[in-house]
């Protein structure tokens, strides 16, 4: 084996000019197969990112206006979603797992000691951190108890707490909102430089302060198993639109008198999407790859032509066909691989560098915006294909070289020197 990598560098170092050229062919290819692959990933994880935790298998309904009339009702009548509507949902939709529902309320007043702030509330199911991904930086979110008992509790965000609280904890604390008092259980975690401030309270409570027990909620989110094709999501969604219909008085055919958001659908979508960047990706590399390997053979062509007398002294010695088969393959895997893993690590870098340049976010400014180029790294499975294709390139290459070697014949091979 020594002799035989000594013979390729002994080659290699015959015609170094031309090695290298068609060596930088090999590496631009992988490297260019590299930098594209990486931006896809880096691409789809922004996107991905801007699901965070939140359900991907959630839909959200919303009461919306009745285009046309129904049954004696006039249209643009206005649809509201009640209470009553999640228990219908729990008991008539078996594919459904989980149902919240959040009660809306802009523009109060929140007061701690002599700060204020105008802030949203949203009343709230212990659920929806779950399904909506909520985290906190501190305390605990809505549970049960909170829920049954109509408690007076609230889970404020980063910018209500450092401008009421000043650094200090707030677990514990009063904070009056609107013309009620609410002990602080929790901190959202987020932005504390936004110019809007939200807050989170049971939604019994906020029914029952902010619209006198009214049953109204303004979305109603639900979790759904067994959904694995668009076919299954379009008849579940006519199902769901059916029902509503017959319970609100509305036609089943009227889109507009509710308003259904799947965010499974849009997920299912979004992978479609970058499974055919990918492919995309792929193709233009390996095409880019091939003018390399086209490279690589053609020097191993020129090789074989320039050492035909060689090995027609070889085969006089009594060298078999597939020694010489052996000798040129490696030489054209060897050449491949060295370039190939030389671009392939420089690709890897410049995604490294490119990565860490986007991680440098100084601490507080963090965004709360969409991302759309995240983490643009390659993980383990890519850096073994890439091994492959290398590998596969090299024997590609050099194969019909190989083959033309070993099928001289010996008489010939003599004359040809001559």
């Amino acid at each position: 084996m020594r002799e035989l990598f000594l013979e390729i560098w002994t080659s290699v170092r015959r015609n170094k000019l031309r090695t290298a050229l068609t060596g930088f062919s090999v590496a631009w290819g992988i490297f260019m197969l590299v930098i594209l692959l990486g931006s896809g990933n880096g691409l789809k994880n922004g996107v991905t990112s801007n699901f965070g935790d939140y359900a991907t298998n959630s839909i959200d309904l919303y009461g919306g206006r009745t285009s046309k009339p129904y049954a004696g009702y006039e249209k643009n009548r206005r649809i509201k979603l009640r209470d009553s509507d999640i228990a219908i949902l729990k008991r008539e939709f078996p594919e459904i797992d989980e149902v919240v529902a959040q009660a809306w309320y802009s523009g109060k007043k929140a007061t701690c000691g002599n700060e204020f702030t105008t802030v949203w509330i949203s009343g709230m199911m212990p659920a929806t951190q779950r399904m909506e991904g909520i985290k906190l930086s501190a305390g605990r979110f809505i549970n049960d108890n909170d829920l049954r008992d109509y408690r007076k509790v609230i889970v404020i965000d980063e910018m209500m707490n450092r401008l009421f609280f000043k650094g200090a904890s707030p677990l514990g604390r009063q904070v009056k909102v609107g013309d009620s008092e609410f002990t602080v259980i929790g901190v959202q975690k987020g932005d504390a430089e936004r110019n809007n401030s939200s807050c989170f309270i049971p939604l019994t409570t906020a029914q029952l302060l902010y619209k006198q027990n009214n049953p109204e909620v303004n979305n109603i989110m639900l979790t759904v198993n067994g959904m694995k094709t668009t076919d299954d999501l379009e008849a579940f969604e006519k199902r769901l639109r059916r029902r509503l219909a017959a319970e609100h008085k509305f036609d089943p055919e009227d889109e507009s008198a509710i308003w259904i958001d799947n965010t499974m659908e849009r997920y299912k979508a979004f992978q479609m999407i970058f499974w055919g960047i990918n492919l995309f990706v792929w193709i233009i590399g390996l095409g880019t790859l091939l003018a390399g390997v086209v490279g690589v053979s053609n020097i191993m062509l020129v090789t074989v032509s320039e050492r035909t007398a060689e090995f027609g002294i070889r085969k006089a010695l009594g060298a078999k066909p597939a020694s010489i088969i052996r000798l040129i393959l490696t030489e054209s895997v060897c050449i491949t691989a060295a370039f190939g893993y030389l671009g392939m690590v420089l690709g890897i870098a410049v995604m490294e560098v490119v990565n860490y340049i986007l991680t440098q976010v100084p601490a507080g400014n963090e965004s709360n915006g969409p991302s759309i180029f995240l983490n643009p790294t390659l993980d383990l499975r890519v850096v073994v294909s890439a091994t492959v294709v290398l590998v596969t390139a090299g024997l590609i290459a050099g194969y019909i070289p190989a083959y033309r070697a070993a099928q001289l014949k010996t008489i010939d091979a003599l004359r040809y020197n001559k």
